[in-house]
């Protein structure tokens, strides 16, 4: 059964382009000084400016993509970094397809 917290999650356009641009982080990110852009995320800054939010508004965005579990983040330094779950999102678009 599908979480009703996930629909609403999913209700928000910017929440979708940062699921979208973290598909390919390298075809929408520039090349990070910390941290991998694949093996470690993208960095919470980079997606605020792609956003083309403050960084508490895209804080909270990514905070609500990680509580319904889509992403996962790993702290590096003082930076937080931002990847798919992938078998997550995959759990969601089966969920999606198969109907209430």
């Amino acid at each position: 059964m599908l979480d009703v917290d996930v629909l609403k999650v999913l209700a928000n356009d910017k929440r979708l382009a940062v699921l979208e641009w973290l598909s390919d982080p390298v075809a929408h990110f520039p090349p990070q000084r910390d941290g991998d852009l694949v093996a470690d995320g993208v960095c919470s800054v980079f997606i605020a400016d792609k956003l083309g939010v403050s960084a508490p508004t895209a804080s909270e965005h990514l905070r609500l993509l990680t509580a319904s579990g889509l992403l996962r983040s790993k702290r590096i330094k003082q930076w937080t970094f931002y990847q798919r779950d992938e078998a997550r999102i995959a759990e969601v678009k089966r969920a999606l397809q198969e109907g209430w």
